[in-house]
């Protein structure tokens, strides 16, 4: 029993430490997968009442919730570039400025 902890604890620490690393979508993806994956799981539980159902409804759930949490993550705006045209034709790629996320451009 005792060895059973200790092993689920270290398990939890080495899990918990890789989210360190993790950007800020990437850690939002995850939560939103736990997440979905045990609602899912409930629900799935609840309405078909076996196994496969749990599962089923566990593995939908946290691709649904990987899905949700990556694509509500707020994007960086300095990271952005964008495509100008300078008055010659030619093309540059550079930060994206104001007048470009106001539709001034």
């Amino acid at each position: 029993m005792i060895l059973k902890k200790a092993v689920l604890a270290v398990l939890m620490t080495a899990a918990l430490a890789g989210c360190e690393t993790q950007t800020e979508g990437q850690q939002r993806a995850a939560t939103a997968a736990l997440l979905g994956g045990a609602s899912g799981a409930l629900v799935g539980q609840a309405i078909g009442g076996n196994t496969k159902s749990t599962v089923i409804g566990a593995a939908g759930g946290a691709l649904l919730g990987a899905v949700v949490g990556s694509a509500t993550t707020a994007q960086c705006r300095k990271d952005q570039l964008c495509r100008y045209q300078d008055r010659y034709g030619r093309i540059y790629i550079a930060p994206c400025d104001d007048l470009y996320y106001n539709g001034d451009y």
